[in-house]
Formats: structure tokens, sequence, C-alpha cells
């Protein structure tokens, strides 16, 4: 029997969510189970692939220690010849795909060679991150606005937005930044925002989820000696006073800021 598909080559591109799998959407576990074939990045929850169909091929695309790493054109060439060959490319990706996924430019590609294209949303983890542990990215009298940034350039670089973030009193929320943590502290100590409330979560909405608050300066010391690693959110802003240890799970760092410090 062919593995070739009489189905019109396309692509969907599909948010996996913050990470709990029950935050996935209905029209993901829709989009999964007509999938020809699925590539997964490592941020989507491995549950999720119990929702795609027997024998549909499943492909990991993504970055993990220890095994083989694509590049972006590598990827984008896959889900062209993925189409051409089964049908319905599906390309599962963490959060939601058009914040800071790439999803739109793997739909592009995908488009100038001829495929269809479709999107399907997912929540993002720089909103459901925070709130899994209590912070609001908006909360009435602390934060009239959010905004959502890469610390990291697509060169490696430390991002500009971060010092126009740093500018700022509103809500920052910062993803795929704790290896630039030092260098994110020191801008916004020297536009005046050493003392302001700060967070760190660790695979944020899962069981194994771990929270770091304190100041803006105090934020390396602490996530060094939590142990903290990726994937990991950084929040900034007044609504980090409002993070509880309780609403992160029992593997939360226990050393929580008590915020009559620095009232």
């Amino acid at each position: 029997m062919s593995t070739f598909s009489t189905s019109t080559p396309r692509l969907t591109v599909l948010g996996a969510g913050p990470g709990d799998p029950e935050l996935f959407t209905l029209k993901g576990v829709r989009v999964l189970g007509e999938a020809d074939v699925v590539l997964y990045d490592a941020l989507a929850n491995n549950d999720l692939l119990g929702f795609v169909r027997p024998g549909a091929p499943q492909v990991f695309v993504g970055k993990r220690r220890g095994l083989r790493s694509y590049a972006q054109d590598e990827i984008n060439a896959l889900i062209v010849e993925s189409a051409r060959q089964y049908g319905h490319v599906v390309r599962l990706k963490g959060g939601d795909p058009f914040v800071f996924g790439r999803g739109r430019e793997e739909m592009l590609f995908a488009e100038q060679h001829g495929l269809l294209t479709d999107y399907v949303p997912g929540i993002s983890s720089a909103v459901a991150a925070a709130g899994s542990v209590g912070i609001p990215v908006t909360h009435r009298g602390s934060s009239e606005g959010f905004r959502v940034i890469t610390a990291t350039t697509a060169t490696g670089g430390l991002s500009a937005a971060v010092t126009d973030a740093a500018r700022s009193r509103t809500t920052t929320v910062i993803l795929m930044g704790l290896s630039q943590l030092a260098r994110i502290v020191d801008i916004f100590a020297r536009h005046g925002q050493a003392q302001t409330p700060a967070a760190i979560i660790q695979n944020g909405t899962l069981p194994t989820a771990r929270l770091v608050t304190g100041t803006v300066a105090e934020l390396p010391a602490r996530a060094a000696a939590a142990g903290l690693g990726a994937p990991a959110i950084i929040i900034i802003g007044e609504v980090a006073r409002l993070a509880t240890a309780e609403a992160a799970g029992p593997a939360v760092f226990s050393d929580l800021l008590s915020y009559a410090e620095v009232a």
C-alpha cells in the first residue's frame, strides 16, 4: 500500500498551548486527528500526540539535549516535502505559534511552494504561565498594560526591546530570556528598576512548575540558588507582587520575597 496521500498538500500551524495538555483547544484535538503527518517541537507536550490518528507519522523537529536539532530552513523544506508525500501536515508548536514561534514564517514558505495553509491558535505561556502562579499581566492599580518581548535576537544577541521595556512601567513578560538574565537585570537597573518586583516561572502550568520571586536585582542569585532552567519566562512589574506559592504547585521554590521589605 502506498504511503502517498491523495489529499491536497497543506499545512496547519497548530498551537500546543503552555504545557498543561488540558489547556489544549478542542479545535486542536480535531486537527491532530485529521493530520496525515505531524511535525512537533520540544515545547509541545508529548501527551498531545495521543490525539494523532493511528498510522500517521510523528516527527520530532525541535531542539532537545542529546538529539539532533533542525535548522529552520530544514524544517521549512521538510514541511513542503511531507505535504507532497502525505497530504495534510500539522506543525505542532508550543504556546501560540504567532508569539515568537515562527508560525507565520513557516506558513509563508509553504504558500510560496503551493501549499494551502491554516492557523489554529494556542494559549500563550506569556499569559498562562504567569496566571498559573497567581500573576495577572494586568491588574487594576498595578498595571494598565503589558508587553511581551523576546530577549534574544535571531543572531543570538540581546534584543533592543529589552531597553525599550526598561524605560516603561508597564508589565514586561520576557520569553527566551534566562540565558540573558544578567544583562536584562543590568539594563533594568540602569533605568531605575533594580527594586521593581519580578518573577521567573519555569515549566508554567505543569506539575513541575517552579517559581522564584524577588526584586529585579535579586533575580540572578535567586534563580541560580533554585537551579532554574529553560523553559522559563521572566515577569517584571508590580503585578509580580501577586505571585502565590500555592498556585504553582508543590515544586515551588520556597524563598518567596516578603514585599514588605521593599514597599
